[in-house]
Protein backbone atom coordinates (compact mmCIF):
# COMPACT_ATOMS: atom_id res chain seq x y z
CA UNK A 1 0.00 0.00 0.00
CA UNK A 2 1.24 3.49 -0.87
CA UNK A 3 2.26 5.45 2.23
CA UNK A 4 0.45 8.69 2.99
CA UNK A 5 3.72 10.61 2.76
CA UNK A 6 4.16 9.69 -0.91
CA UNK A 7 0.52 10.52 -1.69
CA UNK A 8 0.85 13.96 -0.16
CA UNK A 9 4.48 14.72 -0.88
CA UNK A 10 5.39 18.31 -0.23
CA UNK A 11 8.85 17.97 -1.83
CA UNK A 12 9.35 20.28 -4.76
CA UNK A 13 11.71 21.35 -7.50
CA UNK A 14 12.10 25.02 -8.37
CA UNK A 15 13.37 26.53 -11.60
CA UNK A 16 14.33 29.92 -10.20
CA UNK A 17 14.57 31.75 -13.51
CA UNK A 18 15.56 35.31 -14.26
CA UNK A 19 12.26 35.90 -16.09
CA UNK A 20 9.94 33.22 -14.64
CA UNK A 21 9.87 30.87 -11.66
CA UNK A 22 8.37 27.41 -12.15
CA UNK A 23 7.52 25.06 -9.29
CA UNK A 24 7.23 21.30 -9.74
CA UNK A 25 5.68 19.27 -6.92
CA UNK A 26 6.65 15.62 -6.59
CA UNK A 27 3.97 13.39 -8.06
CA UNK A 28 1.97 16.33 -9.45
CA UNK A 29 4.22 17.99 -12.05
CA UNK A 30 4.52 21.72 -12.74
CA UNK A 31 1.81 23.53 -10.83
CA UNK A 32 3.10 27.10 -10.80
CA UNK A 33 4.63 29.29 -13.50
CA UNK A 34 4.85 32.98 -12.64
CA UNK A 35 7.14 35.92 -13.44
CA UNK A 36 10.09 36.39 -11.03
CA UNK A 37 8.92 39.83 -9.88
CA UNK A 38 8.12 41.26 -6.44
CA UNK A 39 6.37 44.61 -5.82
CA UNK A 40 7.01 46.48 -2.56
CA UNK A 41 5.16 49.34 -0.92
CA UNK A 42 7.34 51.62 1.19
CA UNK A 43 5.72 53.55 4.03
CA UNK A 44 7.56 55.33 6.85
CA UNK A 45 10.79 53.65 5.76
CA UNK A 46 9.28 50.13 6.06
CA UNK A 47 8.93 47.79 3.08
CA UNK A 48 5.84 45.65 2.71
CA UNK A 49 5.27 43.07 -0.03
CA UNK A 50 2.38 44.22 -2.18
CA UNK A 51 2.33 41.62 -4.96
CA UNK A 52 4.40 38.70 -6.28
CA UNK A 53 4.51 37.07 -9.70
CA UNK A 54 1.90 37.89 -12.35
CA UNK A 55 0.35 40.81 -10.42
CA UNK A 56 3.76 42.35 -9.69
CA UNK A 57 4.87 42.04 -13.35
CA UNK A 58 1.95 44.22 -14.46
CA UNK A 59 3.40 46.96 -12.23
CA UNK A 60 6.91 46.92 -13.80
CA UNK A 61 7.67 50.37 -15.19
CA UNK A 62 4.29 51.69 -14.07
CA UNK A 63 4.73 52.29 -10.33
CA UNK A 64 4.36 55.53 -8.33
CA UNK A 65 7.19 56.66 -6.03
CA UNK A 66 6.02 54.66 -2.99
CA UNK A 67 5.82 51.35 -4.87
CA UNK A 68 8.79 49.52 -6.32
CA UNK A 69 8.66 46.44 -8.59
CA UNK A 70 11.86 44.40 -8.40
CA UNK A 71 13.21 41.40 -10.31
CA UNK A 72 15.40 39.69 -7.67
CA UNK A 73 17.13 37.42 -10.20
CA UNK A 74 19.80 38.71 -12.57
CA UNK A 75 21.70 36.49 -15.02
CA UNK A 76 20.20 33.37 -13.43
CA UNK A 77 21.44 34.12 -9.90
CA UNK A 78 20.10 36.08 -6.94
CA UNK A 79 20.78 39.81 -7.16
CA UNK A 80 18.54 40.85 -4.27
CA UNK A 81 18.71 38.36 -1.40
CA UNK A 82 15.76 39.55 0.75
CA UNK A 83 13.41 39.98 -2.19
CA UNK A 84 14.29 36.52 -3.56
CA UNK A 85 13.53 34.99 -0.15
CA UNK A 86 10.13 36.73 -0.03
CA UNK A 87 9.37 35.51 -3.55
CA UNK A 88 10.33 31.87 -2.79
CA UNK A 89 8.27 31.97 0.45
CA UNK A 90 5.26 33.31 -1.44
CA UNK A 91 5.48 30.61 -4.14
CA UNK A 92 5.93 27.80 -1.58
CA UNK A 93 2.86 29.04 0.32
CA UNK A 94 0.88 29.36 -2.92
CA UNK A 95 1.72 25.78 -3.92
CA UNK A 96 1.00 24.33 -0.45
CA UNK A 97 -2.17 25.92 0.72
CA UNK A 98 -2.32 23.53 3.69
CA UNK A 99 -0.30 24.82 6.60
CA UNK A 100 0.10 21.44 8.34
CA UNK A 101 2.74 20.25 5.86
CA UNK A 102 6.14 19.22 7.03
CA UNK A 103 8.92 21.37 5.68
CA UNK A 104 9.56 20.36 2.06
CA UNK A 105 12.80 19.15 0.54
CA UNK A 106 13.55 21.46 -2.38
CA UNK A 107 15.83 21.02 -5.38
CA UNK A 108 16.73 24.21 -7.26
CA UNK A 109 18.56 24.49 -10.57
CA UNK A 110 21.50 26.90 -10.82
CA UNK A 111 23.54 28.11 -13.82
CA UNK A 112 26.67 26.03 -14.38
CA UNK A 113 28.76 29.19 -14.11
CA UNK A 114 27.35 30.20 -10.70
CA UNK A 115 30.09 30.94 -8.16
CA UNK A 116 30.19 29.21 -4.73
CA UNK A 117 28.96 32.49 -3.19
CA UNK A 118 25.99 32.65 -5.60
CA UNK A 119 25.17 28.97 -4.92
CA UNK A 120 25.31 29.60 -1.18
CA UNK A 121 22.93 32.57 -1.58
CA UNK A 122 20.38 30.43 -3.45
CA UNK A 123 20.66 27.58 -0.93
CA UNK A 124 20.34 29.99 2.00
CA UNK A 125 17.29 31.72 0.49
CA UNK A 126 15.53 28.38 -0.02
CA UNK A 127 16.31 27.21 3.55
CA UNK A 128 15.19 30.57 5.01
CA UNK A 129 11.97 30.30 3.00
CA UNK A 130 11.11 27.08 4.87
CA UNK A 131 12.85 24.13 3.20
CA UNK A 132 14.20 21.36 5.46
CA UNK A 133 16.84 20.43 2.88
CA UNK A 134 18.04 22.29 -0.22
CA UNK A 135 19.68 20.55 -3.17
CA UNK A 136 21.16 22.18 -6.26
CA UNK A 137 21.32 20.81 -9.79
CA UNK A 138 23.21 22.34 -12.73
CA UNK A 139 20.86 23.95 -15.24
CA UNK A 140 22.25 22.19 -18.37
CA UNK A 141 21.77 18.77 -16.74
CA UNK A 142 18.19 19.67 -15.76
CA UNK A 143 17.51 20.98 -19.30
CA UNK A 144 18.87 17.78 -20.89
CA UNK A 145 16.81 15.56 -18.56
CA UNK A 146 13.70 17.65 -19.29
CA UNK A 147 14.30 17.39 -23.03
CA UNK A 148 14.43 13.60 -22.74
CA UNK A 149 18.09 13.27 -23.74
CA UNK A 150 19.85 9.99 -22.81
CA UNK A 151 22.36 11.71 -20.52
CA UNK A 152 23.29 8.55 -18.57
CA UNK A 153 24.50 6.76 -21.74
CA UNK A 154 28.24 6.65 -22.55
CA UNK A 155 27.65 8.90 -25.58
CA UNK A 156 27.97 12.64 -26.06
CA UNK A 157 24.90 14.89 -25.97
CA UNK A 158 24.93 18.64 -26.43
CA UNK A 159 22.32 20.94 -24.94
CA UNK A 160 21.98 24.72 -25.37
CA UNK A 161 19.62 26.23 -22.79
CA UNK A 162 18.72 29.87 -23.57
CA UNK A 163 17.04 31.37 -20.53
CA UNK A 164 16.14 34.89 -19.49
CA UNK A 165 19.53 35.75 -18.02
CA UNK A 166 22.02 33.15 -19.25
CA UNK A 167 22.71 30.74 -22.09
CA UNK A 168 24.13 27.44 -20.89
CA UNK A 169 26.01 25.34 -23.43
CA UNK A 170 26.99 21.87 -22.23
CA UNK A 171 28.30 18.55 -23.48
CA UNK A 172 27.09 15.66 -21.33
CA UNK A 173 28.07 12.02 -21.08
CA UNK A 174 27.48 9.31 -18.44
CA UNK A 175 25.15 11.56 -16.49
CA UNK A 176 27.57 14.40 -15.94
CA UNK A 177 29.02 17.49 -17.58
CA UNK A 178 32.12 16.98 -19.73
CA UNK A 179 32.31 20.61 -20.82
CA UNK A 180 30.03 23.54 -20.05
CA UNK A 181 30.02 27.23 -20.65
CA UNK A 182 27.65 29.80 -19.20
CA UNK A 183 27.37 33.09 -21.06
CA UNK A 184 25.34 35.94 -19.60
CA UNK A 185 23.25 36.40 -22.72
CA UNK A 186 19.57 35.50 -22.82
CA UNK A 187 16.07 36.88 -23.28
CA UNK A 188 16.80 39.95 -21.12
CA UNK A 189 19.83 40.89 -23.21
CA UNK A 190 17.68 40.55 -26.34
CA UNK A 191 15.07 42.93 -24.84
CA UNK A 192 17.85 45.42 -23.99
CA UNK A 193 19.18 45.16 -27.56
CA UNK A 194 15.74 46.06 -28.97
CA UNK A 195 15.40 49.02 -26.55
CA UNK A 196 18.84 50.46 -27.40
CA UNK A 197 18.29 49.90 -31.16
CA UNK A 198 15.05 51.93 -31.15
CA UNK A 199 16.63 54.65 -29.03
CA UNK A 200 19.57 54.87 -31.44
CA UNK A 201 17.76 54.56 -34.76
CA UNK A 202 14.31 56.05 -34.12
CA UNK A 203 14.82 58.30 -31.07
CA UNK A 204 12.05 56.26 -29.44
CA UNK A 205 12.19 55.11 -25.83
CA UNK A 206 10.21 51.96 -25.01
CA UNK A 207 9.83 49.96 -21.80
CA UNK A 208 10.93 46.38 -21.02
CA UNK A 209 7.44 44.92 -21.47
CA UNK A 210 7.10 46.50 -24.96
CA UNK A 211 10.55 45.15 -25.93
CA UNK A 212 9.53 41.68 -24.75
CA UNK A 213 6.31 41.87 -26.76
CA UNK A 214 8.26 42.83 -29.91
CA UNK A 215 10.67 39.89 -29.36
CA UNK A 216 7.93 37.29 -28.82
CA UNK A 217 5.65 38.60 -31.60
CA UNK A 218 8.00 39.27 -34.53
CA UNK A 219 11.48 38.48 -33.12
CA UNK A 220 13.75 36.64 -35.56
CA UNK A 221 17.41 35.67 -35.71
CA UNK A 222 17.80 36.17 -39.47
CA UNK A 223 16.85 38.74 -42.07
CA UNK A 224 13.44 38.13 -43.70
CA UNK A 225 13.68 37.10 -47.37
CA UNK A 226 11.93 40.25 -48.58
CA UNK A 227 14.20 42.47 -46.45
CA UNK A 228 11.29 43.72 -44.36
CA UNK A 229 9.09 40.95 -42.96
CA UNK A 230 6.16 41.44 -40.60
CA UNK A 231 5.40 44.89 -39.17
CA UNK A 232 4.27 45.77 -35.66
CA UNK A 233 2.90 49.03 -34.26
CA UNK A 234 4.51 50.11 -30.99
CA UNK A 235 4.18 53.02 -28.60
CA UNK A 236 6.84 54.81 -26.62
CA UNK A 237 8.23 58.26 -25.88
CA UNK A 238 9.78 60.47 -28.54
CA UNK A 239 13.22 61.44 -27.22
CA UNK A 240 13.41 64.59 -29.34
CA UNK A 241 10.33 66.36 -27.97
CA UNK A 242 9.45 64.20 -24.97
CA UNK A 243 5.87 63.33 -26.01
CA UNK A 244 4.29 59.86 -26.43
CA UNK A 245 4.58 58.55 -29.98
CA UNK A 246 3.35 55.63 -32.08
CA UNK A 247 5.74 54.02 -34.56
CA UNK A 248 6.21 50.89 -36.65
CA UNK A 249 8.99 48.34 -36.35
CA UNK A 250 9.72 45.72 -39.01
CA UNK A 251 11.01 42.19 -38.60
CA UNK A 252 14.19 43.19 -40.46
CA UNK A 253 14.85 45.90 -37.85
CA UNK A 254 14.33 43.39 -35.02
CA UNK A 255 16.76 40.95 -36.72
CA UNK A 256 19.33 43.77 -36.93
CA UNK A 257 18.76 44.68 -33.27
CA UNK A 258 19.16 41.05 -32.14
CA UNK A 259 22.19 40.26 -34.30
CA UNK A 260 24.72 40.79 -31.48
CA UNK A 261 23.11 38.56 -28.78
CA UNK A 262 22.36 35.90 -31.44
CA UNK A 263 26.00 36.00 -32.58
CA UNK A 264 27.19 35.59 -28.97
CA UNK A 265 25.03 32.47 -28.59
CA UNK A 266 26.41 31.03 -31.87
CA UNK A 267 30.00 31.73 -30.76
CA UNK A 268 29.50 30.05 -27.38
CA UNK A 269 28.21 26.91 -29.17
CA UNK A 270 31.22 26.99 -31.53
CA UNK A 271 33.73 27.28 -28.67
CA UNK A 272 32.00 24.41 -26.81
CA UNK A 273 32.36 22.22 -29.91
CA UNK A 274 36.04 23.14 -30.20
CA UNK A 275 36.63 22.10 -26.57
CA UNK A 276 34.78 18.77 -26.86
CA UNK A 277 36.88 15.54 -26.88
CA UNK A 278 36.94 13.99 -30.41
CA UNK A 279 34.92 10.83 -29.61
CA UNK A 280 32.13 12.85 -28.01
CA UNK A 281 32.26 15.35 -30.88
CA UNK A 282 31.62 12.43 -33.26
CA UNK A 283 28.48 11.52 -31.24
CA UNK A 284 27.26 15.13 -31.44
CA UNK A 285 27.69 15.11 -35.25
CA UNK A 286 25.31 12.10 -35.29
CA UNK A 287 22.80 13.42 -32.76
CA UNK A 288 22.97 17.14 -33.33
CA UNK A 289 22.33 19.86 -30.77
CA UNK A 290 19.25 20.25 -28.56
CA UNK A 291 17.90 23.77 -27.93
CA UNK A 292 15.88 24.42 -24.76
CA UNK A 293 14.64 27.48 -22.83
CA UNK A 294 12.43 30.38 -23.88
CA UNK A 295 15.15 31.82 -26.13
CA UNK A 296 15.00 28.66 -28.29
CA UNK A 297 11.61 29.92 -29.51
CA UNK A 298 13.14 33.00 -31.18
CA UNK A 299 12.17 32.80 -34.86
CA UNK A 300 14.71 31.03 -37.11
CA UNK A 301 17.34 30.75 -34.36
CA UNK A 302 17.66 27.02 -35.11
CA UNK A 303 18.26 27.76 -38.82
CA UNK A 304 20.86 30.44 -38.01
CA UNK A 305 22.72 28.02 -35.72
CA UNK A 306 22.53 25.23 -38.30
CA UNK A 307 24.04 27.53 -40.97
CA UNK A 308 26.88 28.59 -38.66
CA UNK A 309 27.87 25.25 -37.11
CA UNK A 310 26.71 22.82 -39.80
CA UNK A 311 25.02 20.38 -37.39
CA UNK A 312 21.38 19.31 -37.04
CA UNK A 313 19.53 21.48 -34.48
CA UNK A 314 16.41 20.31 -32.62
CA UNK A 315 14.13 22.47 -30.48
CA UNK A 316 12.89 20.56 -27.40
CA UNK A 317 9.14 19.85 -27.29
CA UNK A 318 8.41 21.84 -24.14
CA UNK A 319 11.42 24.10 -24.38
CA UNK A 320 10.05 26.72 -21.96
CA UNK A 321 9.49 24.13 -19.23
CA UNK A 322 12.46 21.81 -19.89
CA UNK A 323 14.57 22.95 -16.93
CA UNK A 324 11.64 22.73 -14.50
CA UNK A 325 10.65 19.28 -15.83
CA UNK A 326 14.27 18.07 -15.56
CA UNK A 327 14.67 19.43 -12.03
CA UNK A 328 11.38 17.74 -11.13
CA UNK A 329 12.51 14.42 -12.60
CA UNK A 330 15.71 14.60 -10.55
CA UNK A 331 13.40 14.77 -7.52
CA UNK A 332 11.25 11.84 -8.72
CA UNK A 333 14.27 9.66 -9.62
CA UNK A 334 16.59 10.87 -6.92
CA UNK A 335 18.30 7.51 -6.37
CA UNK A 336 19.37 7.17 -10.01
CA UNK A 337 20.33 10.85 -10.32
CA UNK A 338 21.76 11.53 -6.86
CA UNK A 339 25.25 12.12 -8.27
CA UNK A 340 24.01 15.26 -10.08
CA UNK A 341 22.29 16.79 -7.00
CA UNK A 342 24.43 18.79 -4.61
CA UNK A 343 23.13 18.68 -1.02
CA UNK A 344 26.29 20.04 0.57
CA UNK A 345 25.15 22.08 3.57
Amino acid sequence: MVGLSSLFSSDMAIDLGTANTLVYVKGRGIILNEPSVVAYHTKDGKKKVLAVGEDAKLMLGRTPGSIEAIRPMRDGVIADFDTAEEMIKHFIRKVHKRTTFTKPKIIVCVPHGATPVEKRAIRQSVLSAGARKAGLIAEPIAAAIGAGMPITDPTGSMVVDIGGGTTEVAVLSLGDIVYARSVRVGGDRMDEAVISYLRRKSNLLIGESTAERIKTSIGTARMPDNGRGAVMTIRGRDLLNGVPKEAEITQAQVAEALSEPVQQICESVMSALEATPPDLAADIVDRGVMLTGGGALLGDLDLTLREQIGLPITIADESLDCVAIGTGRSLEYEKQLRHVIDYES
